[in-house]
């Protein structure tokens, strides 16, 4: 189906029958990182170092071996296709879809995230691209948040699929095993709690900005343990591993985000685990930029600042 006027309203029919439907379905070699990068005073969030230069055996020494994050320096990944193809850029902060061109795969389903401001409800589903598409014209005036998550590359078209073919540091750093690769899209603001993945992680930022804070293995089953007795739940290893819906809404969403990201008043929760050396990084990321997340470190991600924000990523070994 295709479809060919913009959204109004999040709760159009067609909408909610596809929600339905689906229900039924330093002395090293770093340098600094400048990128207009400032952390509120107190906190315990430290800037994560940029490697000097991206090559294989640079990442695969300082990075990938110890399971150290880092950035890759500023741009590495600007050659990737996607960001002629998939982008138009209006201003040095601002990137809008280039629509004629993502039109054209307009019905390939795509998995979506639905977020309701009224309730906080939270929804997913299939739908086709197109749809996404015409949401993000109308998205300033909407009050619900769509956002297309962990879309598999695999799935895609070829055509949008060679937009992100694979980097030299995922296929030659370790054995070459890609456990997946995914494509994340949304307007500004877009959230991620936190969590921790399975196998390490190159993040690299298509389009718009993004602030990706990490913890340690240790330090985040410290703040996760911490959040899960203040709701009465299980911390159990196995609560860690398995997440579900009931991080992206709910109690734990918001007492998560409290958490990482420090209440109204400045105040950092997360702070009271410096005291027992915790290990907390921010990282600031812009178009062309590479964030490593080693095995078992945890993250929560933001989206911010103005037009659409992309990123893709790779799980591997």
């Amino acid at each position: 189906m295709r479809h060919q006027q913009c959204w109004r309203m999040l709760n159009h029919p067609l909408v909610r029958a596809f929600v339905q439907a689906s229900r039924s379905r330093r002395s090293c070699p770093w340098e600094t990182n400048c990128r207009g990068h400032a952390t509120l005073p107190g906190s315990p969030y430290r800037p994560v170092d940029i490697l000097e230069d991206g090559s294989v055996n640079r990442f695969r020494d300082m990075c990938f071996e110890p399971q150290r994050p880092a950035l890759l320096p500023r741009g590495h990944f600007r050659d990737l296709p996607a960001f002629q193809r998939w982008f138009v850029r209006d201003s040095p902060s601002a990137t809008r879809l280039n629509y004629e061109y993502l039109q054209q795969s307009g019905e390939t389903l795509v998995p979506l995230e639905l977020t309701s401001a009224d309730d906080g409800s939270f929804q997913r589903f299939n739908a086709p691209l197109s749809l996404f598409l015409q949401w993000t014209q109308a998205a300033e005036a909407q009050s619900s948040r769509l956002y297309l998550a962990q879309c598999q590359l695999s799935d895609l078209p070829p055509s949008l699929r060679d937009g992100c073919p694979t980097p030299d540091l995922v296929a030659q750093a370790g054995r070459g095993d890609i456990y997946d690769a995914n494509i994340w899209m949304g307007m500004p603001p877009t959230y991620t709690p936190l969590h921790r993945d399975p196998n390490p992680n190159l993040f690299v930022q298509l389009a718009g900005e993004k602030v990706v804070r990490l913890l340690s293995p240790m330090a985040g089953m410290r703040v996760f343990s911490r959040v899960r007795q203040e709701l009465g739940q299980d911390v159990g290893h196995a609560a860690a591993v398995f997440r579900g819906d009931e991080m992206m809404h709910g109690p734990e969403r918001v007492l998560l985000e409290k958490v990482v990201w420090g209440d109204n008043d400045g105040n950092h929760v997360c702070a009271e685990d410096s005291k027992q050396d915790c290990e907390s990084y921010e990282a600031r990321l812009g178009a062309g930029d590479g964030l490593f997340i080693p095995n078992g470190w945890w993250h929560s991600i933001k989206g911010i600042g103005d037009g659409v924000t992309a990123s893709v990523n790779w799980w591997f070994r």
